[in-house]
């Protein structure tokens, strides 16, 4: 009996123009080392129909440094549970931004910080309720809200 070769078939290894890229992140172990991380430290109803959750959240650079950001979310109850209607995410930009968000991740949200988020950040993203594209002012309303809440206790 002989053997026999099954021929070899030709495939076209151009992708279409369409197709998505994967991608990956790479980080380098050396010496400095980040490990990222999400942690929900308050959960909170500020009124009938409204709720809202704050995480605080440890990303890392390619170059393994912490960034900090202090999440907002607010949540709108409707007939069948909550929606989410406004999304902030607050990256810290100063040395004290990051102080605070990573005491937060540590010691919890003080009563001046829960003050606040309940107050000024809360008021600041219901302003947002409904609207498609925020201005400029609602922006730097919730960033200085927030950087607030990062560093009051410091």
């Amino acid at each position: 009996m002989s053997s026999r070769t099954a021929p070899r078939l030709r495939t076209a290894t151009a992708r279409p123009a369409s197709a998505a890229r994967s991608s990956a992140s790479v980080v380098k172990v050396g010496r400095k080392r980040c490990r990222p991380f999400l942690l929900q430290v308050m959960v909170f109803s500020p009124e009938a129909g409204y709720k809202f959750e704050v995480v605080v959240e440890k990303g890392c650079t390619p170059d393994n440094d912490a960034v900090w950001k202090l999440v907002f979310d607010l949540y709108k109850q409707k007939r069948d549970g909550f929606d989410q209607i406004v999304h902030v995410s607050f990256r810290a930009g100063t040395a004290d931004e990051n102080e605070g968000i990573k005491r937060m991740a540590i010691q919890g949200v003080s009563d001046t910080q829960a003050d606040l988020l309940t107050g000024p950040v809360y008021d600041a993203a219901k302003e947002l309720e409904g609207v498609s594209t925020p201005t400029p002012q609602h922006k730097e309303k919730i960033r200085t809200a927030m950087s607030k809440v990062a560093t009051v206790d410091l």
